[in-house]
């Protein structure tokens, strides 16, 4: 893992203080406003330009922890996620459609990373993260629409067309990117050239995207900061619950170790950059949703590096367990 990465939760932070302090000092919003959602876009499209749909293959070997994660991901934390908003966000319809954004989206891409360090099944997590990109794009909307009420306040096609805008389009475009690539330099050249360069350019992209929207939205954060400290009561619930189900779900079904340890982090990661871009392309007039989002990732971060350590593979001689 890349420093970078480590203190990935301490860059988005000074990103969105360095742009709050740039929105409130000089009249940049509206630029700001305007770069937003191009740069999430890029940055979709680069993290979708590495996933290899070949990996759907793994799956063959831990098809209980696929099934199982599906069941958490698509099922179980949708519920949770509205049962977490509507008792502790009544009152603030904004911030509940924020969380519901935030928690239906599992990650897809620094889970690995977390695996990885664990000591995960890492052919299961592979497995898992072409299966979580499509159902989310798909479901989405529908759990919006569906558990997100009256808070939710817009209309289908408005929801559908900023899926397709937010999503579909970057993955279109990273498809491409990879069958040009193959098609005209090379497999070889693809996995060992362009993919370090997708890779290293997601988080800075990321990182100014904060800053343009914080910049943007200045005043609007201001006026807010006690509404966005009542978020930190549902994340804080659903980062301790989460992992309790993974890992009571994982020792039901008796997995190995090492795919328990996946279940969980699949389970726990969220991908706040799809749901800040679908934020941001849904509801452009309600920008509390969109800065709402930026605190899920401030205590998603810590909570991954915390967990990743806890429920570690321990190998000690020949045997193989795992702390949970």
């Amino acid at each position: 893992m890349s420093t970078s990465e480590k203190f990935q939760s301490v860059f988005v932070a000074l990103a969105a203080v360095l742009g709050l302090g740039a929105g409130l000092l000089w009249p940049m919003g509206e630029v700001a406003g305007f770069l937003v959602l191009p740069l999430l876009m890029v940055m979709l499209a680069a993290v979708f330009a590495q996933v290899d749909a070949g990996q759907v293959r793994e799956a063959r070997e831990a098809r209980k922890v696929v099934a199982a994660s599906l069941v958490l991901n698509f099922v179980f934390t949708p519920l949770f996620a509205w049962t977490l908003g509507a008792g502790l966000l009544g009152g603030s319809p904004d911030l509940r459609i924020g969380l519901l954004l935030l928690l239906v989206t599992p990650c897809t891409d620094w889970y690995l990373v977390f695996t990885g360090l664990a000591r995960g099944h890492m052919g299961a997590a592979a497995a898992v993260l072409p299966v979580n990109l499509v159902l989310q794009l798909l479901l989405l909307p529908v759990y919006v629409l569906l558990l997100g009420g009256e808070a939710a306040m817009v209309g289908t096609g408005t929801l559908v067309e900023a899926v397709l805008l937010v999503l579909v389009v970057p993955l279109v475009i990273a498809l491409l990117v990879r069958w040009g690539a193959r098609r005209w330099k090379g497999e070889r050249w693809r996995e060992q050239r362009l993919m370090p360069v997708l890779s290293a350019s997601v988080l800075p992209l990321l990182y100014t995207a904060v800053f343009a929207m914080f910049a943007w939205q200045a005043r609007t954060v201001v006026a807010h900061l006690g509404d966005l400290a009542v978020l930190l009561l549902p994340l804080a619930l659903f980062f301790v619950v989460m992992p309790l189900v993974a890992v009571a779900t994982g020792r039901v079904l008796r997995l190995p170790a090492d795919q328990r340890v996946t279940l969980t982090m699949t389970s726990v990661a969220r991908n706040s950059p799809v749901a800040l871009a679908i934020a941001v392309a849904a509801f452009p007039d309600r920008p509390l949703i969109a800065v709402a989002l930026v605190t899920g990732p401030l205590l998603e971060l810590p909570v991954l590096a915390v967990l990743s350590q806890i429920v570690r593979v321990r190998r000690a001689g020949p045997a193989v367990e795992a702390r949970s």
